[in-house]
Order: structure tokens, then sequence, then C-alpha cells
């Protein structure tokens, strides 16, 4: 088995052709598109897409997933003007043959209790999950800090009660942690059969702090373990976030991107995991 690596490459720079010339001597072969040149993937124009395709073939780079802030805004904010987004994820998924966009389930101020907002949150994310159906696209939810889906009950609420071939989950070990929980001993079985896409990231839970892989509480080790053992053949996607982070994403620069490929390889090495 040969697990496949991809990565938020605008951490390394904001430009497309330096991020894809770091992919190339790292050996990722495909990228998770959230921006180039600064711009979000859903802002660029039809003509910077183009320049994304050019440069993208010349470098034998392919698309695993549009990396979208779709879901990441207040779960009171107008949806009808959010669904256009997400029309606009779907074609540009379609245009750079991407099988997956990623999305969230809505940020919740403190004032307003998931609880209270469940049943809405449900009922955007069935019709998201039904705006896909028929694009060959499949939606990944991500399970973000401070949104509905944060910690696994919720996670799980939502792909059960959604229930559609056209809604999985991306895993974010990081993530989790930074909500207080223990991924691999709190979340793995529950969650494995929804899961098809691993973000790759760590943090330690004392302090919230993100760290390479293997160097924090999010039981990376126990979890590519596990993956083997059960078959995962989905992609890894590289999203170091070691120098800043902020609500729509993070920054790493080129040497820290390649210190944390580096530590996640290392642990795939010492599984005796072949990869590329």
């Amino acid at each position: 088995m040969t697990w496949t690596l991809s990565g938020f490459a605008d951490e390394i720079d904001p430009d497309l052709e330096t991020q894809c010339r770091l992919l190339d001597q790292l050996g990722i072969g495909h990228i998770e598109l959230r921006s180039a040149w600064n711009v979000n993937v859903l802002d660029l124009t039809d003509e910077q897409l183009d320049e994304v395709e050019k440069v993208l073939a010349a470098h034998s780079i392919a698309v695993s997933s549009i990396g979208s802030p779709i879901g990441k805004v207040n779960i009171e904010d107008d949806f009808d003007e959010h669904l256009v987004r997400l029309d606009r994820a779907l074609a540009v998924a379609a245009r750079l043959r991407a099988p997956y966009i990623r999305i969230f389930s809505f940020f919740l101020r403190p004032d307003q209790p998931p609880a209270d907002h469940r049943d809405e949150v449900i009922r955007r994310m069935r019709a998201m999950a039904e705006r896909a159906e028929g694009t060959g696209v499949v939606l990944l939810h991500e399970n973000e800090k401070e949104i509905f889906g944060d910690v696994p009950e919720r996670v799980l609420d939502i792909v059960e009660s959604v229930d559609r071939p056209t809604l999985k989950l991306a895993w974010d070990a990081a993530n989790y942690v930074q909500c207080g929980v223990r991924p691999f001993t709190q979340a793995y079985d529950r969650l494995r059969p929804h899961t098809v896409y691993i973000q790759v990231k760590d943090a330690v839970l004392a302090t919230g702090e993100v760290v390479a892989a293997g160097e924090g509480d999010g039981q990376v080790r126990e979890t590519i373990s596990a993956l083997r053992a059960d078959g995962y053949d989905g992609f890894f996607s590289m999203e170091p976030h070691l120098a800043a982070v902020n609500p729509l994403g993070g920054f790493s620069g080129a040497a820290e991107f390649t210190r944390a490929t580096n530590a996640f390889t290392a642990l795939l090495d010492n599984e005796g995991i072949t990869y590329a």
C-alpha cells in the first residue's frame, strides 16, 4: 500500500509557482488548493484559474481537494448567499478535477449554545450535501475549533443525520486536541467509518500550541498504525500552521513546511509505510 501526500501549499509562500517547486522537492504530487497569490481559491478569477492549471500541469501536480472556507461563517449569517459560494466551489472543483471540497459546520459564539442551533446546522449541511449530488465531488467536513462540529459527538451527529454519500469527514487531530479531545482514544473508532481524508498537524493538549506531527498529543502514531491496519487509502494533507494561524488558514514558510513534512514522513518510515 502506498499512501498519497498532499498539502496546503499556500503555507509555503503566496506564489503558486514557488509552492509547487517545494512540493516537487518534497516529492508531494498533490495540492490542497486554498489560496494562490494571496487570493482565496473561491475568489480566483477564471483567468487566474487558467494560470493555476498551467502551473500545476507544468509540475505534474494534481488537486486533492479545494480547501474552501465554506461553512466558516456564523450560523446566523445568510445561508442563501453562502450557497452561491458553494456553487463556485463546486465549479472550481470541476475545473481543477478535485474529488473533494473541504467545508465546515458554522461558527458559534459563546452566547450561541450548540444545542440551540443543532437543527439549523443539520438543515444547512444537508442542503450543501444535496447541492453536491450529481457533481462527482464529495464534501469533507473538517472539525474546526468553535464551529458546531468541533468535538466528536457533534461531528458524528452531523454525518449520521445528513446521511448522504456526498458528505464525509476530514480528520484534523490538532483541532481535536485544541478542543480538549484525545483524538485516537476518544474519536477514531466512532468516526473512522466516515473518515476519508486526513489533515496532518498536531497540537499540545496543555497549551493548544500547534506542533509538527508526532510532537504533540494528537496521537498521530496510533492513528497511522490503525489506518494502515484497516486499509485506509486516502490523502494525507500537510497543514502545519507552524508560523501563524488566522480564521481562514495558517502559514509556515518553506523551512517549517519542510520540517513538518519530514516529521510526518519519518513516522511513516518508522511504520514501514510507503508514500508518494
